[in-house]
């Protein structure tokens, strides 16, 4: 994909995400795979208001080529996610409340559902039997080191739909922005069933 259809689709996505209420302020950060690179969405922008200019162009190595601004500290997460998954064209980095507080409530390290027809709009998710994992990273301000931990975790367990900061929120992968959008919206539907699952237990 050309850098200006990239910059299009995620100025589209960017509304939509904004629209559900999950990059509040100027929350969250964008990429995409191009045939020249990746564009990544420059630092400080409200989400929902995007344009051609609120992005950067990268190399394939992910050196500035382009673009004014600077790039989101996370944008190093962004890339060690495509190297791991190279099927990857596109992620959304989103701050929901759900997926932010689910992922301070959980112990473990991993978010972990079963029984919900939802988990199938996961793409190479077939039954509602089998659960589900997305693994949960403490929050760290050194991305390279939490980029690291991310790439060790993938070894043994391969991220393929995305991954949760705790405290920070989903970073949700796919191999256009169609099918990261359709992980986004699946996600954030069993991230808000099991808050509510959890409230409605307490009350017991």
């Amino acid at each position: 994909m050309h850098n200006d259809a990239a910059k299009a689709a995620l100025i589209d996505a960017g509304r939509w995400v904004s629209e559900k209420g999950w990059v509040p302020a100027t929350g969250g950060n964008f990429s995409m795979r191009t045939d020249q690179g990746f564009v990544v969405t420059a630092s400080g922008h409200d989400k929902g208001q995007l344009c051609p200019e609120h992005f950067l162009e990268l190399s394939e190595s992910g050196e500035i080529i382009a673009g004014l601004g600077k790039p989101s500290a996370e944008t190093q997460l962004h890339l060690k996610l495509y190297e791991l998954q190279p099927n990857t064209q596109c992620i959304l980095h989103t701050h929901s409340v759900a997926a932010t507080v689910l992922s301070r409530f959980i112990q473990d390290d991993v978010f972990s559902v079963t029984g919900y027809e939802m988990q199938k709009s996961l793409s190479g998710v077939t039954t509602h039997l089998a659960p589900l994992n997305i693994a949960i990273f403490d929050n760290d301000q050194d991305i390279p080191r939490l980029a690291e931990r991310v790439a060790a975790h993938h070894l043994n367990t391969p991220v393929v739909h995305g991954v949760l900061i705790r405290g920070h929120g989903l970073y949700a992968m796919g191999n256009s922005p169609f099918e990261t959008r359709r992980h986004i919206e699946g996600l954030e539907f069993l991230f808000a069933c099991e808050l509510e699952r959890i409230k409605l237990e307490g009350t017991r």
